[in-house]
């Protein structure tokens, strides 16, 4: 994780970047996204000392950045550029190993390292491993730039401009590589990019720039339909939320297992932008989704520009240590351990009336105290089967589980997330009479 904690940069009177706080999240990338002069290069080169900030502090997994030497600092972190900066003195597999060996790694493992990454990028190690810079088209140098930049296997990937200097067809090409190789390694990436669609298609999170101000950061989702100011919605333009579609895949909007014969067919991996796009020349307002060649589900045009909450449609697993760790959880519990007492007594055995003060109607005593009790059991019941069902329905493997739940069960989406305090305090009031229609309601 990167802390950027009140940073400045000042050349002179002027304020190159102004009291800047951001948190670049661990193994996800950050698009630093502005017009030209906005601070963003700068703001990129003082998370590696290549600028030194004029005040403030930047953190590198909580340590400051200023106790170490630039060099060992810069050896931990990749670095890719517009311009590639290839040595043209050295071949591919020279490029690729600058890092590993300045930190004295092994040639055997050095050159099985350069193989590996090569393979990665979508280069075949035995065509281009001694090729030179000068005989690589743009898009063939780059690819060998990220290489070079993953070699040290650093957890902190920095990209300036990274594939700015591409044709739009190799830029397109490239991007689809990077975040195959993203989903797969998981580097914390700070980007920086004055492309709007690049910004939306590879960021997890997006910090809007301007003057040397941070205007917004969020999610794509945030800046798309949640914009702060004036200056966001006029930057990110009318267009923005039909843009954001390139940053996911017809699979994220598809129906599992819903087949309807003699629809036009796209890939799973293709942008939901695109799968539009096919919609349209096609004059059809449903897709048959495509997996490997065989027909994984539908998604329709509704779905694909309806969507107001993309971030949302998006199934997140269910860990079992984060609901552990989850007030839903024990919040409840322990309002059940307050109540043992006096429910388990009126549960195990008949209420003795003596035991009650005469201002006291015994049956209406009993009876709430009966209440209580099923409302405990029906708790308990609802946290050993709904939370065990839950982990098991959103695992990713799971998609013709998760068909059978919202199809054929007919509970609609109760699985997306456990309920909140708010839905579990109506558990409690109502439990005793509709246990199962408040928690699948309300979930």
């Amino acid at each position: 994780m990167i802390e950027l904690e009140h940073l400045e940069k000042r050349y002179g009177a002027q304020a190159v970047v102004q009291d800047l706080n951001l948190v670049f999240p661990a193994g996800q990338v950050t698009a630093l996204l502005g017009p030209s002069g906005c601070g963003k290069t700068t703001t990129l080169r003082m998370i590696n000392r290549l600028i030194e900030p004029t005040a403030g502090v930047v953190r590198l997994d909580g340590q400051d950045t200023r106790g170490l030497r630039p060099e060992v600092l810069r050896r931990g972190i990749g670095y890719v550029i517009q311009q590639i900066g290839l040595f043209p003195h050295l071949n591919v597999a020279q490029n690729v190993a600058t890092v590993p060996e300045l930190l004295g790694r092994s040639r055997q493992d050095t050159a099985r390292r350069v193989d590996e990454l090569l393979a990665l990028v979508g280069l075949d190690p035995d065509t281009f491993r001694h090729k030179r810079p000068a005989q690589l088209s743009g898009g063939q140098a780059q690819r060998v730039g990220v290489a070079r930049a993953l070699a040290a296997d650093p957890p902190v990937l920095l990209m300036d401009e990274p594939f700015g200097a591409l044709d739009p067809l190799a830029r397109e090409h490239l991007q689809q590589a990077f975040r195959e190789i993203q989903r797969r390694l998981h580097k914390t990436v700070v980007m920086v990019t004055h492309d709007i669609d690049e910004a939306l298609r590879l960021g997890d999170r997006i910090a809007l720039m301007n003057a040397g101000r941070l205007e917004q950061f969020g999610t794509p989702d945030d800046l798309v339909h949640r914009p702060t100011s004036s200056f966001v919605s006029a930057f990110l333009g009318e267009d923005a939320a039909l843009r954001q579609l390139a940053g996911y895949r017809a699979a994220d909007f598809m129906n599992p297992g819903e087949k309807v014969a003699g629809l036009p067919t796209v890939e799973a991996s293709l942008d939901a932008r695109s799968a539009l796009g096919v919609m349209l020349r096609e004059g059809s307002d449903r897709l048959t989704v495509m997996t490997d060649g065989v027909p994984a589900g539908c998604c329709t045009g509704r779905t694909c520009a309806g969507s107001h909450d993309v971030e949302a449609r998006k199934l997140k697993p269910l860990r079992l240590t984060s609901f552990l760790l989850s007030p839903a959880l024990w919040w409840p519990l322990l309002l059940c351990l307050c109540l043992l007492p006096g429910t388990l007594p009126a549960v195990l055995r008949p209420l003795d009336l003596g035991e009650l003060p005469a201002a006291f109607d015994p049956a209406l005593w009993q009876l709430t105290l009966t209440h209580l009790g099923l409302v405990l059991l029906a708790t308990i019941l609802v946290l050993l089967i709904g939370v065990p069902l839950a982990i098991l329905v959103t695992r990713p493997d799971r998609e013709a589980l998760r068909h059978l739940a919202e199809g054929w069960l007919g509970w609609g989406k109760p699985y997306r997330r456990l309920p909140s305090w708010r839905s579990l305090s109506r558990l409690w009031v109502s439990a005793g009479s509709r246990p199962c229609w408040v928690w699948w309601s309300t979930a």
